[in-house]
Parts: structure tokens; C-alpha cells; sequence
């Protein structure tokens, strides 16, 4: 399960990741366009408010393309080590949640964790922990 997940964050970092130059402000368009499905999706499923959609969207309009701002500088650098990738997208997602929890009532936040945030927020905090024993270990 654990290498399902690992190969689903490198699979994202990779599509993320091949954008370039010109394509770009393509990308920038495909974010935009994924956030606003998200948003759509979490209205759907946790039945949002409008104010609520607002501020799901809002949040990961600004969230994903800074998420990938830091991707490019990586990959400005050549920085061919995939947990770093992987840490620069624990960082964002655990952003996202945090400001879902401030927008999402008890009920939604437990209908949104059940949805599969539990999940994630498990194995971030498992990638960081392993991190933080390397670190310790050097």
C-alpha cells in the first residue's frame, strides 16, 4: 500500500513536473482548471456552502501553483532526489488541510477526512517522521 501511494505522489510530481516554458501558462490554465474541479467535487460530496466553495477554491488557486513554484526551483537546480519533491508536497497539502479545517464545520471535516484526507495526513506525517530519524542519524 505504502509503495501505491509513493508511486501515486511520484506519478503526480512527474505530471507536474513536465510542464516547461512555453506550456507553462498551460499549466498554470490546468491548475486553475484542478482547482475549481476540487472545489466542485468537495461542494458535492460535503455539501459546501457557497462561502465555503469560495474559499476552498480561492485556497487552492493560490496553494497548487506555489506548490509548483517550488517544484521549478527545484528543478531549476537539479534536484534529482524525489523526497524532496515529496516533502515540498507534504508541506502544501498540509496547508490545504489546515485551511480546510478552519473552513469546514465538524460534520464536513470528518466526512472529508473519511473521504481519504485521514489517509494522507497519516502518511505525510509518516514521511516526516522517517525524515526526521535520518536527520537525527547524521
Amino acid at each position: 500500500m505504502k509503495l501505491v501511494h509513493l508511486a501515486a505522489a511520484v506519478l503526480l510530481l512527474i505530471s507536474f513536473s513536465v510542464q516547461a516554458g512555453a506550456q507553462e501558462q498551460d499549466m498554470q490554465k490546468t491548475l486553475i482548471e484542478r482547482a475549481e474541479e476540487e472545489a466542485d467535487r468537495l461542494q458535492r460530496v460535503l455539501e459546501l456552502e457557497d462561502w465555503q466553495v469560495f474559499y476552498v477554491d480561492s485556497t487552492l488557486k493560490h496553494d497548487y501553483p506555489a506548490m509548483m513554484a517550488e517544484y521549478e526551483k527545484l528543478q531549476a537546480s537539479k534536484v534529482s532526489n524525489s523526497s524532496l519533491y515529496i516533502a515540498v508536497q507534504d508541506k502544501w497539502m498540509d496547508r490545504i488541510d489546515a485551511t480546510y479545517r478552519k473552513i469546514f464545520n465538524d460534520q464536513q471535516w470528518a466526512m472529508y477526512l473519511k473521504s481519504g484526507a485521514a489517509r494522507a495526513q497519516k502518511a505525510r506525517e509518516k514521511r516526516k517522521a522517517k525524515a526526521s530519524v535520518v536527520l537525527e542519524n547524521q
